[in-house]
C-alpha cells in the first residue's frame, strides 16, 4: 500500500482528482481525521474539510500512479 498526503483546495482539483483515480484498477481511499472515502466519489471527497491536506491511500505497490498525481502532493 502506497500512503501519501495530498491537497485538493478547489473544485477542478478534486474533479481532476478523481478522473485520474478512477482509471486506476487499484482501491484508493482518502482518510480525514476519522472519515475514510472513496477517492472515486466526487460527492465524497466534498463532504471532508478540503482546506488541510488528507491522507491518500492506495491499495497497490505500482509507484507509476505517483507521477500522475504529483502535482497534488504535498
Amino acid at each position: 500500500m502506497i500512503t501519501v498526503k495530498i491537497l485538493i483546495d478547489s473544485v477542478e482539483k478534486v474533479k481532476k482528482l478523481t478522473s485520474i483515480i478512477s482509471k486506476e484498477s487499484a482501491d484508493c481511499e482518502i482518510v480525514e481525521g476519522v472519515h475514510i472515502i472513496d477517492a472515486k466519489s466526487i460527492m465524497g471527497i466534498f463532504s471532508i474539510d478540503l482546506t488541510k491536506p488528507v491522507q491518500l491511500n492506495i491499495h497497490s505497490d505500482n509507484k507509476d500512479i505517483l507521477d500522475k498525481l504529483k502535482e497534488f502532493i504535498v
